[in-house]
């Protein structure tokens, strides 16, 4: 099992989110719960190379 970090938020009656390796590919729910079936749906689209040019988040170690 893999884990992977989202951020979420709920806007009136919608939860929103997006993946934070991919802050640009952003998701919306109506309940919690579709909203995590929704960001694993879009992982994998994502990282199954399902679209092109995707943008990531990395962080580079400096010594």
């Amino acid at each position: 099992m893999q884990t992977i970090r989202y951020v979420y938020w709920q806007d009136e009656d919608m939860w929103l989110g997006y993946l934070e390796e991919f802050p640009d590919y952003m998701t919306q729910a109506e309940t919690l719960e579709e909203l995590q079936e929704n960001l694993r749906e879009v992982y994998d689209d994502l990282a199954g190379g399902k679209i092109p040019g995707v943008r990531r988040v990395a962080e580079l170690h400096i010594t």
